[in-house]
């Protein structure tokens, strides 16, 4: 009996933690500045193997459509802590994960444009 009323409460559990999770506030935003200079990295950086127009190369397109789909998790994660195997390199040394994060949002609107 005991086991039942516990599988049943790990259903409550997710939603609780779930709601927690959508209540956290956004992260800030990097300054103007740094903003700038991680879509220079972008363009510069990454598009030496994903295309300077970022419609892929070496590595697949970074565009909306490309990307549609793809859970923003995944993506940040991908670029902080690359892709062993691959040539995705682990870009965490140079951005943060809310930097990252932010990152992700431009590419996910096609939003790359330097500032």
């Amino acid at each position: 009996m005991r086991r039942t009323r516990r599988i049943r409460r790990w259903p409550l559990a997710g939603i609780v933690l779930i709601a927690i999770a959508a209540a956290a506030p956004a992260e800030a935003a990097p300054s103007v500045e740094r903003q700038r200079q991680i879509l220079r990295m972008l363009r510069q950086d990454c598009g030496s193997c994903h295309g300077l127009t970022l419609r892929g190369g070496l590595g697949p397109a970074l565009t909306p459509q490309a990307l549609a789909g793809k859970p923003p998790e995944m993506l940040r994660a991908t670029i902080v802590h690359g892709r062993p195997g691959t040539p995705m390199a682990p870009w965490g040394p140079f951005l943060d994960e809310s930097e990252a994060a932010w990152l992700v949002e431009r590419l996910l609107e096609g939003n790359t444009d330097a500032r």
